[in-house]
Formats: C-alpha cells, structure tokens, sequence
C-alpha cells in the first residue's frame, strides 16, 4: 500500500506539467482593433474674459463685471443651464515690464477668468461666439465637440475589434493548417483608458470680417477607437 502511495506522488506532478506546456503551445495571441467615426451632439466652448488695472483689484472688478455680462446673456438669451456653465481658470497675477538699466518695473496687473459652456445646438455655435464676443470675451481659444452618450458607441467599437480579432486569428489557423477553438483570454487596451473618443477638431473661420455674416463653425466628426488582446485555443 505504501509503495503504491509513492508512485502515485511521483507521477502527478510531472503530468500536470506536461498539461500546461501542451496548453501554451496551442493558442493564438492577436490584437484585434476597432474604430468608428460618430457626428458629435455636443460642444464644449471655452469663453475667456482678460482684463487689466493700476491694481489687483481694479483688474478683478473689471473682470468680475464682463464675466457676470456673459454669464447672464448665456443663461437669459441662449438659455443655457447653471450646469452647463463652469468656471475652469480664474488669476490675477501682476505685469512686469524689464529694462537693462531700470531692471523689473510693475506695470500693474492682468485678470483672467475661463467658463466652459456645453452647447447642444451645433448649427448655432458660431453665432453663440460672436455673442460671448460682443458681450465682452477677449479669448476665445478652444471649440471641443463630443458626444454626450457614450456607451452605445463603446459597444460597437467592441463589437469591431472583436471582429477583428477574429478574423486575423482565423487566417493565421489556417494557414498553420490548424483550427480556431474557442477564445481563453480577453483583455482590452489600456485599463485607464479602454475606448478612446478622439475629440473633432474645430474647423473656424471669421467670415464676420469677410462677408458681414456670423463665424463659422464646422463640428467635423469624432472618431472612437479601441483594441483587444485576444488569446484562442487552437486544435
């Protein structure tokens, strides 16, 4: 009975180990990718007040003034929500100038203050710049399209990836004159940042300057992209 224990414990192992290494050498590992491109339905509008002043004080006063101007017409005119509208960079910081011989010499002080205004009306964001702008807003620098609702495109771009995955391990079995088993192992992308929405880019002109009509805007398209680490048995 004894000797029977023993060569039981000898065996074991050594056939679990066999099964492993059988295991890795019949899998496929591909990198399937996925990528559509969506109209955005929402903009993110950066709307800037810079002022300045002898003080601290007088900038931020004049700046408080011109940013509470432009609030209020976007609330009032544009109906736009209190939660659409938020505050991402506010400064006043003093203004130097710098001579050889004179060295640093305050020339008094800036004041800057950003909102980021969502807008839902693509067609009229050109008209809501030259609003923002006539209300009182010096920098107007960044028009970032988007889409509001992300999960139904993060399922399709799945679905594409997968497909793709798919299909390059199917060619890839056959021509090692093998054939696809079922799928052992999925991962996708990057953990941080799985589906990547690139934001379309704001395509602007200042036709105001040209032909008297309001700034054009052009909303472009978004692409979404992801990609998946697939592993597959192969018999």
């Amino acid at each position: 009975m004894a000797g029977v224990t023993g060569v039981s414990g000898t065996l074991s192992p050594v056939s679990t180990v066999f099964a492993d290494q059988d295991v890795q050498r019949n899998v496929i590992n591909v990198v399937g990718k996925g990528e559509i491109s969506v109209k955005p339905d929402i903009a993110y509008v950066s709307i800037g007040v810079d002022t300045q002043g002898k003080t601290a004080q007088e900038a931020q006063k004049a700046n408080a003034e011109k940013i509470s101007k432009i609030t209020t017409l976007l609330k009032t005119t544009w109906q736009i929500s209190d939660k659409d509208i938020q505050s991402t960079q506010f400064y006043v910081q003093p203004n130097y100038t710098y001579d050889a011989k004179a060295g640093q010499k305050l020339q008094g002080y800036n004041a800057h203050h950003t909102l980021v205004v969502a807008y839902r009306d693509l067609e009229k964001v050109g008209k809501l710049l030259d609003a923002a702008s006539t209300a009182g807003a010096n920098n107007i620098d960044n028009v970032r399209f988007s889409v509001e609702n992300r999960d139904q495109f993060e399922a399709q771009v799945i679905e594409k990836a997968m497909a793709n995955a798919d299909l390059k391990a199917g060619v890839i079995a056959k021509a090692a004159k093998r054939q696809l088993g079922i799928v052992l192992v999925v991962s996708q992308g990057d953990t941080s940042d799985p589906v990547v929405f690139q934001n379309a880019k704001m395509e602007m002109m200042d036709a105001a300057s040209k032909s008297g009509s309001s700034t054009a805007v052009q909303a472009g398209e978004i692409k979404v992209s992801t990609q998946l680490s697939v592993q597959y048995e192969i018999k």
